[in-house]
């Protein structure tokens, strides 16, 4: 006899539900269920421990709140399955009829979605491995420190007008070396030594330097340490021998180690987008307004999915429209950046034949004088498909 454990995150706790089989009634059976409330401590850890689970069941809940729950689990040697939010929601209200979500009735869901669904491995979100795992949390510390900085950078920037103008927009990068903290920031924060900015502080026309811009500068630094430190164990990871194919073909698209990273910890392994046989899966269905055999590339379609860039159609009537629902944020935006800094650009644009298809389809678009945001997602949905073809032939 299976026990599966059903267990809504919250903050500081977990709601759980302890199953050995799907209630006839789940509906009466939430009334009934002997639901339990365990706090992230010491004590919670033990009693969810002492329910000796075989599989557990969760959303995947950031990064932060699922995570110790799954990690003592797994360490238990529970199998930990994650369900999407989309398909729980429709799941508890349209299959179980379940009365207004609260975390009780999230967990009863979750523990009877494993005993509908176990048999197949596409309804749960894919179960990845501690490296890609320690990959994502890395890109999104990198996106969290990027977020962090921008506003103490406009700050800095906002004091300097006043106090320090010739310098107030300078453009201050890392170096090479990674121990160095950009130059601007630097001095500012009397870290490192510039001749040059010496000279101009001493010919300034603005009212001096003040200690809050120092503290800002100080900060900036400490974070750019950060993401040294972070880009280093990402170049660490991305060494693992598994990723090298897929390197090579990131190499192809000029994607940086960001991107790289970003892309790998998404779509990694590719065979989780494949059917049975590693190849991938294509259909032959009838069209709804053709009526004809039409070709369709779910192995595809799941891989921009994975990578925000597949649109969904809401129809209503004759209002017809397309939209992007679900999958990264953080691929979708990257690859926008992606699109307008090494395709949109003539002069950085990728010189082979990838660059050169994916440019000229952009300057046709903009040409058309359709919305340049819109062109630019319709290049990056382009890319994926290019991409998903360049890696299945790359791991085939």
């Amino acid at each position: 006899m299976i026990r599966v454990l059903g267990l809504d995150v919250s903050k500081s706790s977990v709601s759980a539900c302890l199953l050995t089989e799907k209630p006839i009634q789940p509906r009466q059976f939430y009334y009934e269920c002997p639901f339990r409330c365990l706090s992230a401590n010491s004590a919670g850890i033990k009693q969810l421990l002492e329910l000796k689970p075989d599989i557990a069941i969760m959303e995947p809940t950031g990064t932060n709140y699922s995570k110790i729950w799954g990690t003592h689990l797994a360490r238990a040697g529970v199998e930990v399955r994650l369900v999407g939010h989309k398909e729980l929601r429709s799941y508890r209200q349209h299959h179980l009829a379940l009365p207004d979500k609260d975390d009780d009735a999230d967990a009863l869901a979750l523990a009877c979605y494993y005993f509908d669904y176990y048999q197949e491995p596409r309804r749960f979100v894919q179960i990845r491995d501690l490296t890609i795992v320690r990959i994502r949390e890395l890109v999104l510390r990198l996106a969290h420190l990027n977020r962090v900085q921008s506003p103490i950078v406009n700050r800095i920037r906002q004091d300097l007008a006043w106090q320090f103008p010739e310098v107030a927009h300078s453009q201050s990068r890392r170096s090479n070396e990674s121990d160095r903290v950009p130059l601007l920031w630097g001095w500012l924060s009397r870290e490192r030594q510039s001749k040059r900015y010496d000279l101009l502080y001493s010919q300034t026309v603005g009212l001096g330097i003040n200690d809050t811009v120092r503290y800002h500068a100080e900060r900036l630094c400490n974070l750019q340490r950060e993401e040294c430190a972070i880009e280093e164990e990402l170049n660490q990871l991305l060494a693992d021998a598994r990723f090298e194919p897929y390197l090579k073909v990131f190499h192809k698209f000029g994607f940086g180690q960001r991107i790289s990273a970003i892309l790998i910890s998404q779509i990694y392994p590719l065979s989780g987008f494949l059917a049975e046989d590693g190849k991938p899966e294509v259909k032959i269905r009838k069209g709804r307004n053709s009526k004809k055999p039409t070709k369709r590339h779910l192995s595809l379609r799941r891989f921009q999915k994975a990578l925000g860039v597949a649109p969904s159609l809401e129809a209503s009537g004759d209002i017809k429209k397309a939209k992007i629902v679900g999958g990264s944020d953080l691929c979708r935006i990257a690859l926008w950046q992606w699109v307008f800094t090494r395709i949109e650009v003539k002069r950085s644009r990728l010189k082979n034949d990838i660059g050169e298809t994916l440019g000229e389809k952009l300057d046709t678009e903009k040409a058309a004088g359709r919305p340049v945001k819109l062109v630019r997602m319709k290049i990056a949905a382009i890319a994926t498909r290019l991409l998903f073809r360049e890696l299945v032939k790359v791991l085939e």
